[in-house]
């Protein structure tokens, strides 16, 4: 996962589940179309794109947990592989783009949550805290959901951060990518350049 990074020192990242469209946004942040698969799991590799100019660039990578027909050890191992790149580039990422399917999500951690159990995105939203990469929730597909208010209100619940989620602007950003409404994602994203001192990078978001 590693031999193919580009040379940049400055990086945003999109990390979740397949299927919850990080490949559409990511198309939708670069403005450049990159392989967006009909079945889960078709991206095992980051897709990184950089500009020629800044030294800067956005990543999408893998997607992790259930895919059709991918066995688990090969699922566990592409976890394991994004897990590793976010760690070894944490000093370069300005921010982790954490996208979750506005409609599925609590469904899912709520499937996933037991004594024995934590879900993929609870843990992926925490691990990017702890080694002090700011999480930037992506809520997409918000244009299939109804009581948006009430859904990210569980979201914010299940990550541990205290309801309402007006108050979290800067973390959960309910958008939909297919659509091409990124607006709250973009200020997002942009709120963290700035603490970062890099409001050159405005121009990409």
């Amino acid at each position: 996962m590693f031999e193919q990074r580009p040379n940049r020192d400055s990086e945003i990242v999109l990390v979740g589940r397949s299927n919850v469209g990080k490949s559409t946004l990511m198309r939708e942040i670069t403005g450049h179309s990159v392989d967006t698969g009909q079945k889960p799991g078709v991206t095992r590799k980051p897709n990184h794109f950089d500009w020629a100019g800044p030294d800067f660039m956005v990543t999408d990578l893998p997607g992790f947990g259930f895919m059709n027909g991918v066995p688990e050890d090969v699922r566990e191992q592409i976890k394991t592989d994004v897990v590793r790149y976010v760690e070894a580039n944490a000093d370069k990422i300005l921010a982790g783009i954490l996208v979750l399917d506005g409609k599925a999500a609590v469904d899912i951690i709520d499937r996933h949550s037991g004594p024995d159990e934590i879900p993929h995105d609870v843990e992926l939203f925490h691990f990017l805290r702890d080694i002090d990469v700011e999480p930037v929730v992506a809520v997409n597909k918000m244009d299939k959901v109804d009581d948006e208010d009430e859904r990210l209100n569980d979201i914010c619940d299940r990550l541990g951060l205290y309801p309402p989620w007006q108050q979290w602007q800067e973390t959960i950003a309910p958008i939909s990518a297919k659509r091409g409404s990124v607006d709250a994602l973009d200020e997002a994203v942009r709120h963290h350049l700035h603490e970062a001192g890099r409001d050159d990078l405005f121009q990409f978001f």
